[in-house]
């Protein structure tokens, strides 16, 4: 049997060092906003792409990703060609939402709170070290967001889905994450203010990604 190009690395398997592309068959790159201040409209983009080189180190690891701008899709048509007029994201101008990491930070081993409250309840001066867990298989991705021309610093908070070969004899890892941004930063002002209070869209902006990253090698996408 091949072996397969996995390595464990802080109890987790993680993929082999190299290039990887974002699967377009399986994937979401998605967002959510308040609207009339009581509900939330969600919405995608229907084609982009991402890449990840894995480094030797996993925290040396980069991430970039490039969004279409026109592809935005929150199944209403009236409201989709408004989100690509200049009002918002001004996707003639600007066609693509970018994304480029900086850095990466995996989160420390911290000991669990259930232990520590029993070895206070046993008055147990001389348990100097507690047993420890490590939390669920999360980290931040910290980065450079650009959209409608303006570049900002933004933290994604992510969650490792694991690293396995498929069916197809490809090898691939998981992920999803997310963030908010208050669109204003970035220069999509218009809104309406409601006479009952409040303004007709929400300012933070839920930014929500998932997929599978496949091995570059041999690999063909679409979007």
């Amino acid at each position: 049997m091949t072996e397969l190009p996995l390595r464990t690395w802080n109890d987790l398997v993680i993929p082999a060092p190299g290039a990887y592309h974002l699967d377009t068959e399986h994937m979401r790159l998605g967002f959510n906003a308040t609207h009339m201040m009581i509900s939330a409209v969600r919405g995608e983009f229907r084609t982009g792409r991402a890449s990840v080189v894995v480094g030797e180190d996993p925290l040396e690891s980069t991430a970039t990703a490039s969004l279409d701008s026109a592809s935005i899709d929150t199944d209403n048509a009236e409201r989709d060609g408004h989100l690509r007029s200049g009002d918002f994201l001004d996707a003639d101008a600007h066609p693509t939402i970018d994304f480029r990491s900086t850095g990466i930070s995996w989160p420390t081993v911290k000991p669990d709170p259930m232990l520590s409250w029993a070895r206070l309840r046993r008055h147990d001066p001389d348990r100097a070290v507690l047993p420890t867990v490590r939390t669920a298989p999360r980290f931040r991705l910290f980065g450079d967001l650009t959209i409608r021309g303006t570049t900002l610093p933004v933290m994604l908070d992510v969650e490792y889905g694991g690293a396995r070969r498929d069916v197809y004899g490809r090898d691939i890892f998981g992920f999803s994450a997310s963030t908010q941004i208050n669109r204003e930063d970035f220069g999509l002002l218009w809104n309406v203010v409601l006479e009952a209070g409040g303004v007709l869209v929400a300012k933070t902006v839920r930014l929500e990604l998932a997929g599978e990253f496949i091995r570059s090698d041999g690999i063909t996408t679409r979007g």
